[in-house]
Protein backbone atom coordinates (compact mmCIF):
# COMPACT_ATOMS: atom_id res chain seq x y z
CA UNK A 1 0.00 0.00 0.00
CA UNK A 2 1.40 3.45 -0.66
CA UNK A 3 0.94 6.32 1.87
CA UNK A 4 0.90 9.78 1.23
CA UNK A 5 3.24 11.71 3.67
CA UNK A 6 1.92 15.21 2.97
CA UNK A 7 0.81 16.36 5.86
CA UNK A 8 3.95 15.81 7.47
CA UNK A 9 5.52 17.75 5.15
CA UNK A 10 2.99 20.37 5.44
CA UNK A 11 3.02 19.91 9.14
CA UNK A 12 6.51 20.28 8.97
CA UNK A 13 6.79 24.07 6.84
CA UNK A 14 3.80 24.57 8.76
CA UNK A 15 1.43 25.38 5.14
CA UNK A 16 -2.18 25.09 5.27
CA UNK A 17 -3.50 23.19 1.40
CA UNK A 18 -4.53 26.68 0.04
CA UNK A 19 -1.13 28.02 0.38
CA UNK A 20 0.23 24.87 -1.51
CA UNK A 21 -2.40 25.08 -4.01
CA UNK A 22 -1.01 28.79 -4.65
CA UNK A 23 2.12 28.35 -4.71
CA UNK A 24 2.28 25.09 -7.04
CA UNK A 25 -0.95 25.25 -9.04
CA UNK A 26 -2.38 22.14 -8.23
CA UNK A 27 -5.92 22.17 -7.16
CA UNK A 28 -6.83 22.12 -3.61
CA UNK A 29 -9.04 19.07 -4.44
CA UNK A 30 -6.51 16.99 -5.18
CA UNK A 31 -3.74 18.12 -2.65
CA UNK A 32 -6.89 17.76 0.24
CA UNK A 33 -6.98 13.92 -1.41
CA UNK A 34 -3.34 13.59 -0.85
CA UNK A 35 -3.15 14.96 2.74
CA UNK A 36 -5.67 13.23 3.77
CA UNK A 37 -4.53 10.03 1.94
CA UNK A 38 -7.60 9.45 -0.38
CA UNK A 39 -5.57 9.89 -3.75
CA UNK A 40 -6.39 6.37 -6.29
CA UNK A 41 -4.69 8.11 -8.66
CA UNK A 42 -1.91 10.80 -8.60
CA UNK A 43 0.07 12.76 -11.82
CA UNK A 44 3.50 12.46 -12.17
CA UNK A 45 3.81 16.08 -12.83
CA UNK A 46 1.68 16.90 -9.63
CA UNK A 47 4.63 15.01 -7.84
CA UNK A 48 7.38 16.60 -9.51
CA UNK A 49 5.72 19.98 -8.51
CA UNK A 50 5.45 19.07 -4.84
CA UNK A 51 8.56 17.42 -4.37
CA UNK A 52 10.35 20.31 -5.95
CA UNK A 53 8.24 22.73 -3.21
CA UNK A 54 9.27 20.53 -0.47
CA UNK A 55 12.64 20.00 -2.03
CA UNK A 56 12.18 16.68 -1.22
CA UNK A 57 12.40 13.26 -3.23
CA UNK A 58 9.43 11.23 -4.21
CA UNK A 59 10.01 8.56 -1.25
CA UNK A 60 9.71 11.19 1.13
CA UNK A 61 6.31 12.02 -0.19
CA UNK A 62 5.35 8.82 -1.12
CA UNK A 63 6.00 5.68 0.95
CA UNK A 64 5.16 2.14 0.67
CA UNK A 65 3.81 0.08 3.35
CA UNK A 66 3.03 -3.19 3.83
CA UNK A 67 -0.27 -4.57 3.18
CA UNK A 68 -2.90 -3.78 4.87
CA UNK A 69 -5.96 -6.17 5.61
CA UNK A 70 -8.95 -6.91 3.09
CA UNK A 71 -11.91 -4.81 4.70
CA UNK A 72 -14.66 -7.12 3.66
CA UNK A 73 -16.38 -3.98 2.37
CA UNK A 74 -13.73 -4.63 -0.21
CA UNK A 75 -14.41 -8.12 -1.43
CA UNK A 76 -17.09 -8.41 -3.70
CA UNK A 77 -20.05 -10.43 -2.64
CA UNK A 78 -18.87 -13.22 -4.28
CA UNK A 79 -15.43 -13.71 -3.65
CA UNK A 80 -14.26 -16.68 -2.13
CA UNK A 81 -17.58 -18.75 -3.74
CA UNK A 82 -16.59 -21.15 -6.17
CA UNK A 83 -18.28 -21.87 -9.47
CA UNK A 84 -20.15 -25.79 -9.45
Amino acid sequence: MIRSQLSRLMGEKRVRIIDVARATGISRNMLAKLYYDRARRVDLADLATLCRYFSCGVGDLLQSTPHAPVRKSDVGATAGRRKT
